[in-house]
């Protein structure tokens, strides 16, 4: 990702919405947006930020599991299997 490429005045991308949605669209990197000389946005696709929200939610459950390993919050798999038996009435 070269994002040096991809940063522009606010300006720029008032008079080329359209240009930059479909480059977007067709998988175009995001870019940074600058306002007064300074970062102010990123724009990204719909489908890039979908990504990187579901990354996002699946690195949150994975420290979550790494939370209840630490506190001992885990069942053997017999346990698990014995669990689900019960459930299903085939004790």
């Amino acid at each position: 990702m070269s994002l040096s490429t991809h940063i522009k005045p606010i300006s720029y991308l008032k008079a080329n919405a359209a240009k930059i949605a479909q480059e977007l669209k067709e998988g175009g990197e995001p870019y940074i947006i600058t306002q007064n000389g300074e970062a102010a946005m990123v724009v990204q696709s719909v489908e890039e930020y979908e990504r990187r929200e579901n990354a996002l939610a699946m690195l949150q459950m994975l420290q979550m599991s790494q939370k209840d390993i630490e506190e001992g919050n885990t069942y053997s798999v017999d346990e698990v299997f014995t669990r689900i038996r019960e459930r299903l009435g085939d004790k």
